[in-house]
């Protein structure tokens, strides 16, 4: 029989903020690093030294000690210190899937030029993980793949070794971590006359599981400075330990030892969230800090959908790079701890901080981009006056769309003087007055568009101009709604002027009256107990008893969800009759109050209060009923649920992830099974999760990350937020043991005011089975046309270039177009949602020079042909596939 060889992976683990803050963990991360290579240094019996799989350390690491560059630069380049090829450790469920390959494009930043990655997905403390990494880790070409948390044994045999498949066919080797994990090493570190007791309880952990004679064993631990002698660690084992081999080694030299494992393993596909006796999966996260998650979930769409498709077809490299620094904020707070809110309060503040700086610089390229596209100069309307006002639309979507946009337009009043008092006197306006907008017909005759007014509010604006002070002044905001005469391109855009006057809109799409609002698809009423009520033109039975507010005790911590001893619900009640608050004839919308006493008072005893003022808006022809709905939590210790009864018993739930869908059967409630980690009942989703028996379904949309259950009996439930207190407890009855020290976290209940917005829409079982069709209603929810509202308008000295990109082809999903990370020209990403290849075209406004197939890292693959003079990329996509191709402009 082969005796086994053992790798020994010496390495550390490391939590960028966790139950410490960033400044904390960095000045440990100093301290550790230095030593780590100090050892390199003096012992070459320390082959390597693996430092986590995130490169974001070295650049931490370096902020400190820019003055040990020189020495961090020779062990990277040199392969003795790796990491990598993340550049946070995120949790890779929560973050969009756009947000996973910007990690990865990050990943190479901070090592250097001389420095390769480690060419292994390293993932050892992800709290599960999404079908889609298999797919990611082929598009990077790494074969290789280390996992823990969220594995189901019983699918894998409990082999340490096994095949993922990604939804495209192509696969990657796992590592699975024994049951304690990473950490399993470090129980060697004891000295000599311990080690073979020691090495006892590793092998029993170890070597049943072992596929070939080659078993991987880390060496380390959660934020773990070297030993001093680990460099002796291999040879004090051979001394203690007999009929064994064992060495100091790598990651990258176990996989290509065990390259050729057995064809005999298990081969799994799809995601991997199991809560199984291997180890916590620790899915009660998902809801934690909820309001962080889905600030998260508007920033990613902010800059995958608005931000990078503008200065891409700009070939704006400044601002690019801003855009750049800004993913590289929000990636930062991807860190599994830290998105998943299982962290100490000034983790998630520190988050917070840095989604605003990249709000803010998001803003900032998404206003200079739209004026650039309209072909304003913001200086020169300073410098020479105003032309007029104008207002510029623009189509967020790679397919064309028509419809009604909203926007809000703003009209002078009065200056607003900053600075000591002069001579300067403040000008005056008439601020809002009645208008129709204009624009060229396809003719070139101008055609008049009568707006619905939605609402007149007085408001302050400031007009910033590159070269100027800002100039703010008190302003009527007019908020309105008009139909586009004419449908827009993918990515393109079309300009409105304003002109004095009144007319009847041509076309009535909504009418509101009562306690009901309706178009030609869907009407939405409101029942006297504040539920909803859902019809379909077509559907005999509407959905009753929607958007029911319930609330049950969550006993729990930031890692698990645990309910009551006796569970039990509270719901909502109507806080006064609902009101028309829009009457159409293009957008019609209703407002209603809800109302409810549960969980605990902040100040103590007795039932906290949750206020939830809602509307409901039907727009245009759209299938889509959209939701928005400011909370207000007063309540601590609890769940906050909204519930959707669909009497669709027994159905799959299709639920949208990473570059694609996934299907969900119902789970069984949750209830405590003994010392292990309660299953749980819920599950993530991105964008959407619906449900379908013939030609009754129900769907329901987010921005983008939710948590969601869909229950036995055939209810949906979306989680609003989880209420707790407590880092970590020690005594739950679903997950006996501590996740965490324990520490107090208040601002982990969520008190206080948040704006959520939702959709709402009636679905058939064939919408379900092309899972594209629930991706274009969700655009239709959350990216309707933009609009950008210039004020006083002067026209460009340089001539705008036209801009335009249309994505032709069945069941293709646009996922992204960026500036490219070399610069040259942008990426084009989309995916395809069928079991079946698919064909697709890109067609461009402005003709290209080159076009040429990428893998999501932006290596080349081959050039794709052009036809029609430049303006049409053709190309073909793998069955669920991703498709990414560089798209160069001439300069």
């Amino acid at each position: 029989m082969t005796r086994p060889i053992i790798h020994l992976i010496p390495h550390t683990h490391w939590d960028r903020e966790w139950y410490l803050p960033l400044g904390a963990f960095r000045a440990r991360l100093t301290l550790a690093l230095d030593a780590v290579l100090d050892q390199l240094d003096r012992d070459q019996r320390l082959a390597s030294f693996l430092l986590d799989g995130q490169s974001v350390l070295v650049e931490d690491y370096l902020e400190v000690r820019p003055d040990r560059w020189t020495a961090l630069d020779a062990m990277l380049a040199a392969g003795r210190l790796q990491c990598g090829p993340w550049y946070v450790l995120a949790d890779e469920q929560i973050p969009a899937g756009e947000s996973l390959v910007r990690n990865l494009l990050l990943g190479p930043g901070p090592l250097g030029g001389r420095a390769r990655a480690l060419p292994v997905l390293y993932s050892p403390d992800a709290f599960g993980h999404p079908g889609s990494l298999p797919l990611l880790a082929a598009e990077w070409g790494i074969p290789f793949c280390v996992l823990w948390r969220g594995v189901d044994t019983r699918a894998t045999g409990n082999a340490d070794l096994f095949w993922w498949e990604a939804q495209d066919g192509r696969r990657t080797l796992v590592y699975h971590l024994p049951r304690d994990g990473y950490e399993i090493g470090s129980n060697l570190l004891v000295p000599d006359d311990q080690l073979p007791r020691a090495w006892s309880r590793v092998a029993a952990e170890v070597l049943p599981r072992a596929v070939t004679h080659h078993v991987a064993v880390p060496v380390g631990a959660d934020h773990h400075a070297p030993a001093p002698d680990l460099g002796g660690l291999a040879e004090r084992l051979t001394r203690a330990v007999s009929g064994i081999e064992f060495r100091l080694s790598s990651l990258p030299l176990f996989f290509e030892a065990v390259r050729q494992a057995p064809a005999s393993i298990a081969t799994v596909r799809g995601e991997q969230r199991a809560c199984s006796t291997h180890t916590w999966c620790l899915q009660g996260v998902h809801g934690t800090r909820a309001p962080l998650k889905r600030l998260n979930s508007v920033l990613e769409l902010e800059l995958t959908r608005t931000a990078e498709p503008l200065t891409a077809l700009a070939g704006d490299a400044p601002r690019g790079a801003i855009v750049r620094q800004a993913w590289r904020e929000l990636v930062q707070s991807h860190f599994h701890d830290a998105i998943c809110g299982t962290a100490a309060d000034e983790v998630a503040r520190a988050a917070r901080v840095r989604f605003d700086d990249v709000r803010a610089a998001a803003g900032e390229v998404v206003r200079a981009s739209l004026d650039r596209l309209a072909g304003h100069d913001p200086d020169l309307a300073r410098e020479r006056g105003g032309q007029g006002a104008r207002l510029l639309v623009w189509n967020r979507r790679a397919r064309s769309v028509g419809g009604i946009v909203m926007a809000d337009l703003t009209f002078f009043r009065q200056d607003v003087l900053v600075g000591p008092p002069g001579r300067r006197r403040a000008r005056t306006g008439g601020g809002a007055h009645p208008f129709v907008l204009v624009t060229r017909g396809g003719n070139g005759s101008s055609m008049e568009i009568a707006p619905q007014v939605l609402s007149r509010t007085r408001d302050v604006e400031r007009v910033d101009a590159a070269r100027h002070y800002p100039d703010q002044d008190q302003v009527d905001r007019v908020r309105i709604a008009f139909p586009l005469p004419a449908a827009l391109p993918g990515l393109g855009a079309r300009l409105f002027q304003l002109r004095p006057g009144r007319r009847a809109a041509a076309e009535v799409f909504a009418t509101g009256d009562g306690s009901v609002v309706r178009n030609g698809k869907v009407g939405w009423a409101v029942d006297r107990d504040g539920t909803c009520v859902l019809r379909r033109t077509g559907l005999s039975r509407p959905f009753t008893g929607l958007v029911t507010m319930e609330s049950e005790a969550d006993l729990g911590d930031t890692y698990s969800f645990s309910p009551a001893s006796r569970p039990g619900r509270r719901r909502a009640s109507s806080a006064g009759k609902a009101r028309v608050i829009e009457t159409g004839p293009l957008v019609a919308g209703l407002a209603w109050q809800l109302d409810l006493q549960c969980g605990r008072r902040p100040e103590g005893s007795g039932a906290g209060k949750v206020a939830a003022s809602i509307t409901a808006q039907v727009i245009g022809d759209s299938s889509v009923v959209r939701l928005s709905m400011r909370l207000d939590n007063r309540a601590c210790d609890h769940r906050l649920r909204l519930r959707f009864p669909t009497g669709l018993r027994g159905a799959q739930a299709v639920a949208g992830t990473h570059f694609g869908a996934v299907r969900r059967s119902a789970a069984p409630a949750a209830s405590p099974r003994g010392r292990g980690e309660t299953p749980v009942s819920t599950a993530p989703g991105h964008r959407y999760v619906a449900v379908a028996r013939g030609e009754r379904g129900l769907a329901l949309f987010a921005p983008g990350f939710f948590e969601y259950e869909w229950t036995r009996g055939g209810d949906l439930l979306v989680t609003l937020l989880r209420a707790v207190g407590e880092l970590s407890r020690v005594d739950l009855p679903t997950r006996p043991g501590h996740a965490a020290w324990p520490t107090p976290t208040p601002d982990a209940q969520c008190l206080g005011e948040e704006a959520i917005e939702f959709g709402v829409a009636a679905v058939t079982d064939g919408d379900l089975a092309r899972p594209s069709r629930l991706e274009e209603l969700w655009e239709d929810a959350f990216l309707s046309p933009m609009s950008h509202w210039i004020r006083d308008y002067h026209l460009s000295e340089e001539e705008a270039a036209p801009d335009g990109l249309t994505l032709e082809g069945e069941d293709l999903v646009f996922s992204s177009l960026k500036p490219a990370e070399d610069g040259r020209g942008a990426v084009f990403r989309c995916f395809h949602a069928n079991e079946l290849p698919g064909t697709g075209r890109i067609v461009l406004a402005r003709p290209l020079v080159r076009a040429t197939r990428l893998h999501a890292d932006e290596a080349e693959l081959e050039s794709l042909a052009l036809a029609e003079g430049g303006r049409v990329v053709s190309f073909r996509v793998p069955a669920r596939g991703i498709f990414s191709a560089r798209l160069e402009w001439s300069t």
